[in-house]
């Protein structure tokens, strides 16, 4: 059987120990057959991989790719993952640009097909990038299967600090997270924006994203979220955030069933 990680409870206390015992619960999730072989089989292959053809076809390559950047769920959307990645992104109108969730377009940037180069990912480093990626996606997935706040705890931990590294304004980064779904549901829990929000225009998002950023945490820039400090502050309001929102829709639903039972009695 799978390894399973070890969540004994929730919330920011559960978030504490999930940190402390990471990398072993790391280790343990790797070690799992059937992600040995899968990620065995990707190394194997995919340095003489010279088509989208050879890359899409082969549901084991597949998964390990789509794995690597969250895109699991797309494991049976064969054409749709061709066209996203035979489109490229030098194009304006390519597939992967036209996308609002930018983890295609990442997907697009990793495995693109120059031109000029007969075997695009023959280099080694390649395959272990990947395959990383691979083996810490699929232990979020692991943990969301338990707990999804703390599957999206992760995402925040992971992409922030490679948001901010990536050199881009601060403007581009906001967009960045709105494009994320993953991410963009930690902003909203974090910031309280209600289920209409992304009703809004986009750059009314951006400004209500910067505004609430700065009264919570004294900056409106993302690269300073991404900071250790501000980014446990993050989590943790997130954290507590989300659990807020369950125990109320936990006691809506018990008001509400109280009232039935209340309703039902008097009817007798």
């Amino acid at each position: 059987m799978s390894f399973q990680p070890i969540l004994p409870m929730g919330g920011f206390v559960g978030w504490s120990f999930l940190q402390r015992t990471m990398d072993t619960q790391l280790e343990a999730h790797a070690r799992a057959p059937d992600r040995v072989r899968d990620i065995d089989h990707f190394r194997d292959r995919i340095a003489d991989v010279r088509t989208v053809d050879e890359l899409v076809e082969d549901r084991r390559m597949r998964r390990v790719m789509l794995g690597a950047f969250g895109l699991q769920d797309d494991i049976d959307n064969i054409h749709f993952i061709k066209r996203v990645i035979g489109d490229g992104t030098e194009a304006r109108d390519a597939l992967a640009n036209r996308l609002s969730d930018k983890r295609y377009l990442a997907l697009a940037e990793a495995f693109s097909f120059p031109p000029d180069v007969e075997t695009p990912f023959a280099d080694p480093d390649f395959a272990d990038r990947i395959a990383d990626a691979f083996q810490r996606r699929s232990f979020e997935v692991a943990v969301g299967q338990q707990n999804e706040d703390m599957r999206l705890a992760m995402t925040l931990e992971r992409e922030l600090p490679e948001l901010s590294a990536a050199g881009r304004s601060d403007s581009a980064n906001w967009f960045s997270v709105m494009g994320n779904p993953p991410l963009r549901k930690v902003f909203e829990t974090a910031f309280g924006f209600g289920s209409g929000f992304g009703a809004l225009d986009i750059d009314q998002q951006l400004v209500q994203f910067r505004r609430r950023a700065q009264a919570l945490f004294g900056t409106s820039e993302l690269a300073d979220l991404a900071a250790p400090e501000r980014r446990e502050e993050l989590t943790r309001r997130f954290l507590v955030m989300a659990q807020a929102r369950e125990f109320a829709q936990a006691s809506s639903s018990a008001s509400t069933a109280l009232t039935l039972l209340q309703n039902a009695a008097a009817r007798r």
